[in-house]
């Protein structure tokens, strides 16, 4: 039998990605596939800026053994039931892109085509009705369970807001038990073996010295060892995300605190707001193309909920991806492999399905070409799925009110975004293969909210009787309705289960 070989594993860069690829990687290979070491520097920061998740960030941290109310309470963290879009398809319209389900799927036909169905019998009744995170986030409710209701009925799910600073502190704490060694200092020079460019030192300020057989570049925008020392190419997608620019800037927060997230479209981009326990963080992001730093500052500290608690920190980036995310005996997570404005709070969770990508394809020899080939042809999947529908909020809107929505509105998209639109139009379908991030509820929440509504439905949806079907969208309507009253308010649930002590910050 083969027995794979060890490989000492080198994490550069802390910060959010950094930890997540230590905390993982010594809970998965408990110590027995060779020794992990992360390198982080003080003096080099991190973006820190991610602070919105998506439900499948759960599964991470159920894997790790977290618990949930202890995470919680230590990373200032509120729950999240989606996202609300203002202004996006018109001024003055909103929507809600929730996580969950809208009703239920019966006889094998998506919901959403019984509900176009009875649209079309002249029903008004919002599909958002149907769905408990919408309905609890518009109420400010939250409970982490929904009581059975009809067969097939809607489901709920939740993410999680949280200081990104506290929770790479707190996966810090993890790691470092778990037998990840830290050492604090600053890269100084790559050393690379010479038949092939394979990484193998990493040289540091103090004059030591750290080897490895497998590094992971969690350095961030700089790509140290990936873009910098291999000359891996970087992708550009600004032609279709044309914002390169964020402020981000904390604020006090209220009494009340929204189980969602909010994203609300300005001249030229839009504005994130983060509810916390102890804060809601904001953040601007912005075409420099279409305004000026300033202007994008006035907006940003013109739009926020209470006092700022600190000066507006600017970052620059350009949206896209590297050419590959491993080469040779080095792989990217994170900033270092690409970026995807956090519009849809993906940036987390591509290095959450990164690291999980690592663990199922972890070399038995570090030079096995057709496992990086693997890594890197999934990668550039997942990527251009969800920049796909980044773009989608984008391009599918009526404004007209400013060069830069002009723009995005009549820009070329990629065909596989164009198909995915002409077919949701058309009939009512969402284009999507298993395994993609973005489920069908999804795409339903945001075709609509963007304005694209469909001609027709699923003829299937006309085999059940009307009278039948009246009857069991009714009961799914009406489970909704009742789970939701009984809801504590967010802050309430907040309060009694997982409230952060005061030196949580």
């Amino acid at each position: 039998m083969m027995k794979s070989k060890a490989h000492d594993i080198v994490i550069v860069g802390g910060g959010t990605a950094g930890w997540m690829a230590a905390a993982i990687l010594a809970k998965s290979t408990k110590g027995r596939l060779g020794r992990i070491t992360l390198i982080e520097s003080t003096e080099i920061g991190t973006v820190g800026v991610g602070e919105a998740t998506i439900p499948p960030i759960q599964f991470f941290n159920q894997l790790l053994g977290i618990d949930e109310r202890d995470f919680v309470a230590r990373t200032q963290a509120s729950f999240k039931l989606g996202i609300e879009f203002r202004n996006w398809h018109r001024k003055g319209q909103s929507y809600i892109h929730p996580f969950g389900t809208y009703g239920g799927n019966m006889d094998a036909v998506s919901f959403h085509h019984y509900w176009l169905r009875l649209r079309a019998l002249g029903d008004g009744t919002d599909i958002g009705d149907y769905c408990p995170a919408i309905a609890a986030a518009r109420q400010g409710r939250f409970a982490p369970e929904m009581p059975d209701g009809p067969p097939g009925g809607p489901v709920l799910a939740y993410a999680y807001h949280f200081d990104a600073a506290l929770y790479a502190a707190y996966l810090r704490d993890y790691a470092t038990r778990a037998g990840v060694t830290r050492i604090e200092g600053r890269i100084t020079s790559i050393r690379q073996r010479a038949e092939d460019g394979y990484v193998t030192h990493l040289d540091l300020a103090d004059g030591s010295s750290v080897t490895g057989d497998l590094f992971i570049d969690c350095s961030g925008f700089r790509s140290l060892l990936l873009g910098q020392t291999l000359g891996v190419g970087f992708k550009d997608w600004s032609r279709y995300l044309p914002c390169d620019r964020a402020l981000a800037v904390p604020c006090e927060g209220g009494e009340a605190i929204t189980p969602y997230t909010r994203s609300t479209a300005h001249t030229a981009g839009w504005q994130w707001r983060i509810p916390l326990q102890h804060r809601i963080g904001n953040g601007h992001v912005y075409s420099s193309a279409f305004m000026s730093d300033e202007e994008a500052e006035a907006i940003l500290l013109g739009n926020l909920d209470g006092k700022v608690q600190a000066d507006p920190r600017p970052l620059r980036f350009t949206a896209g991806r590297r050419e590959r995310c491993w080469e040779r005996n080095v792989v990217a997570i994170g900033l270092a492999s690409g970026f995807l404005e956090p519009l849809e709070s993906t940036s987390i969770h591509l290095v959450q399905t990164a690291l999980f990508r690592l663990l199922a394809l972890m070399p038995t020899d570090i030079k096995d070409q057709v496992t990086r080939d693997e890594f890197n042809r999934l990668t550039e999947a997942e990527y251009e799925h969800i920049r796909d529908f980044l773009i989608l909020h984008y391009h599918a809107t009526d404004r007209d009110d400013s060069d830069f929505w002009n723009y995005v509105r009549t820009m070329p998209v990629p065909d596989s975004l164009r198909h995915k639109m002409e077919l949701f139009r058309a009939r009512g379908r969402v284009a999507r293969v298993d395994g993609q991030l973005f489920v069908e509820a999804s795409w339903v929440a945001v075709f609509l909210g963007q304005g694209i509504e469909p001609i027709a439905y699923d003829p299937m949806a006309d085999v059940v009787r009307e009278p039948d079907l009246r009857q069991r969208l009714s009961r799914h309507l009406d489970h909704v309705r009742r789970s939701v009253a009984a809801m504590p308010l967010h802050r309430d649930f907040i309060n009694r289960h997982c409230k952060a002590s005061a030196t949580a910050a």
